[in-house]
């Protein structure tokens, strides 16, 4: 299908990943028709939410068939691991999102370090495991912290940075009884996290914008991890020149090594990056938009992204150069109080048309859902507060001046999103 034509989409997921990409794809002169499963009440401002079982993917091919769907954009990774590529793509239905082999980038820890460790890219060094004596007995020898990562999807946990010695058995022992087969052990690596995002056609790897993220619950980085309370884009520390070395030491021996399996790689790959001295040392792959990375790259975007989407799709990236907007973008995400552990659903949101009033602010919602005129908490992750600014600083202000509108007492956020990159101005 050429990118002339319009185009009627399914775009699958509920979070706020996704209502960034549904905000910017109804933007699109080449939109038709949008459709959301099974989307928030945030999405369903911009795309027909419908409800389907995006697990069975059957169901998703015949829903596809009926509505004339010429493109499913996969947004969350657990679909990708399960093959719904796969099975969408043999049935004639094109695709954005890896194939099962290809996600094994983010769905196997294993399988990347190995690849990293075949191809020479620089990575921590590690070592596999499936006993718990050996793992411990490598132990002996490591030096610490260390990093010990179950070797599968763990929804953004998973991983554990042991201190101690019992720490490390501890999380060995957890691991390897649960639900994991498998664990990685790693050295643990000093310097600056970003993350690098890239479309990849297969063969062309055409380099996006960078983030950074706030991985812990509370300011100051302090508490457990989370799947993200805040993000900003760019990330400082990229510079061109890492930039550069990001694509030709870590992402395009990537994508050349899996088109050299048989497994080629289509979609975004986002490489989080630990950088010290300039070196950039790839932590981990993610084969989607991460969340809230995403939210503050598609405010960021200046080029339609439906032609970007296609292009990845057909292989034709190669003449693709998308445009970003100069400025700075910076996302704080509100959250349920008690998460990441127990929280409660159901709780009332109001102010968000006043908050959201600021053309350069956009607000996505993570996890709601409506309640006749009411707008109610329905995850743990909630609300995505975006805003723009010429710098990070002025994008933060933005950002927190939105926050301050929303009346919502069952929710909190941190109120220092972007401090690495203001106190480096």
């Amino acid at each position: 299908m050429g990118a002339k034509s319009l185009v009627k989409l399914l775009l699958i997921g509920s979070g706020g990943r996704e209502h960034a990409l549904a905000w910017k794809l109804k933007q699109s002169p080449l939109l038709e028709k949008l459709y959301c499963a099974p989307g928030n009440a945030g999405i369903a401002e911009v795309a027909e939410c419908v409800e389907l079982n995006v697990a069975d993917h059957a169901a998703v091919a015949r829903f596809c068939k009926a509505n004339g769907i010429d493109l499913v954009v996969v947004g969350p990774e657990v679909p990708l691991v399960a093959g719904i590529a796969d099975d969408l793509e043999a049935q004639g239905i094109k695709v954005f999102g890896p194939s099962r082999a290809a996600s094994r980038l983010e769905g196997s820890k294993g399988f990347t370090k190995d690849l990293c460790a075949r191809n020479g890219i620089p990575t921590a060094s590690y070592q596999r495991f499936d006993d718990a004596e050996d793992a411990k007995a490598y132990l002996k020898g490591q030096r610490f912290p260390v990093v010990i990562k179950e070797d599968g999807l763990a929804a953004g946990k998973g991983v554990t940075i042991a201190e101690t010695i019992e720490q490390a058995h501890h999380a060995i022992d957890e691991s390897l009884t649960g639900p994991f087969a498998e664990i990685v052990i790693e050295e643990f690596l000093q310097g600056e996290e970003a993350s690098f995002f890239a479309l990849v056609d297969g063969d062309k790897a055409l380099p996006l914008a960078t983030a950074q993220d706030h991985k812990r619950v509370f300011d100051g980085d302090q508490g457990p991890n989370t799947g993200g309370m805040g993000a900003y884009s760019p990330a400082p520390i990229v510079t061109d020149e890492i930039a550069a070395r990001v694509m030709s030491v870590i992402i395009e021996p990537t994508v050349k090594a899996m088109r050299k399996m048989g497994t080629p790689f289509k979609g975004v790959l986002y490489a989080g990056l630990m950088i010290e001295n300039r070196a950039p040392k790839l932590i981990e792959y993610n084969v989607r938009f991460g969340d809230p990375e995403c939210q503050v790259l598609m405010l960021g975007l200046k080029s339609d992204l439906v032609p970007l989407l296609l292009a990845t799709c057909d292989g034709t990236l190669k003449e693709q150069k998308p445009e970003w907007h100069d400025d700075a973008a910076l996302c704080v995400v509100m959250a349920a109080k008690g998460y990441p552990g127990k929280y409660e659903k159901g709780s009332e949101i109001s102010g968000l048309d006043a908050a959201g009033a600021d053309p350069d602010v956009e607000i996505f919602h993570a996890g709601t859902k409506r309640d006749g005129k009411r707008i109610l908490a329905d995850g743990g992750r909630v609300l995505g507060v975006t805003a723009r600014g010429a710098t990070v600083a002025e994008a933060q202000e933005r950002a927190y001046a939105a926050v301050d509108k929303i009346d919502w007492p069952g929710g909190f956020c941190r109120r220092d999103i972007g401090w690495r990159a203001i106190g480096s101005n």
